[in-house]
């Protein structure tokens, strides 16, 4: 930035000036109202519900696993059953054919638990099934909301976008003859305030920021212009009518 040879009503001027672009700027958005809100908003939503059928997804792909799973083991108890089943034809004694009888049982247990567990995946799988559906369904809504509110959000952009990028380029311009730290100050102060105004002007011999009298002499100091001077009270910067009447002609020249 070029700060060793602008002046401090140069700054100043620069300060105010950049604060009326910014203004304008402001107004340029305020016009958009709550669309970008809007917008921001069904995009969260949008990708809130995308993850939840990704989720979904991946929980129902999980249990059709479980269920193939316990459709296997099924089928690998039921060989087991028909294998002890033709050795109990063969046993020599009947403590070899309690055994091999006690082995069957256990696997047909262990048949019914399985079968228990398909039915229990399967009423799991139906539910989300459902919850599949109607997320899907919610999701095509705030797709077709968003696809409506950003095309009415563009719109509106591209209908402002040249004056938007004319007054970006004042703004460039504006900030050059400020050094970074009044620079920083003013967007601080700005950042701050309600209405974004970090910089005003004397009304009443009060500051038109906050309506706290301002002494003669301090008056006197802003309009001499030789250094930058805050309210006490608000820690708005100071400047006088004079110097804001000029640069708002300036502005309003610029834009025409």
């Amino acid at each position: 930035m070029e700060t060793s040879i602008a002046t401090v009503e140069e700054k100043l001027r620069s300060l105010y000036y950049l604060q009326l672009v910014d203004y304008k700027i402001d107004e340029i958005i305020r016009q958009r109202g709550e669309l970008p809100m809007e917008v921001s908003d069904l995009e969260d939503e949008q990708e809130g519900l995308q993850t939840r059928l990704d989720n979904l997804k991946q929980e129902t792909s999980k249990l059709k696993k479980d269920v193939d799973d316990r459709k296997n083991f099924i089928k690998e108890a039921n060989a087991l059953i028909r294998k002890y089943e033709e050795q109990q034809n063969n046993v020599k004694n009947n403590r070899e054919f309690v055994a091999l009888s006690k082995e069957i049982e256990m696997q047909r247990l262990e048949i019914m638990a399985a079968e228990k567990k398909i039915k229990e995946y399967q009423y799991q799988l139906e539910e989300k099934k459902g919850v599949v559906e109607s997320t899907k369904a919610q999701l095509e809504i705030v797709k077709s909301d968003l696809t409506s509110k950003k095309s009415e959000l563009d719109k509106l952009i591209d209908e402002t976008r040249k004056e938007e990028d004319t007054l970006n380029s004042f703004k460039d311009e504006a900030i050059k003859p400020v050094d970074e730290r009044l620079l920083s100050a003013y967007n601080r102060i700005r950042n701050g305030t309600k209405n974004g105004l970090a910089i005003v002007t004397i009304d009443r011999d009060s500051c038109a920021g906050c309506f706290t009298k301002i002494p003669p002499q301090r008056q006197l100091d802003i309009r001499r212009r030789l250094k930058v001077i805050v309210c006490e009270n608000c820690g708005r910067i100071l400047v006088d009518n004079e110097l804001a009447s000029e640069e708002s002609t300036r502005i309003e020249e610029a834009t025409k």
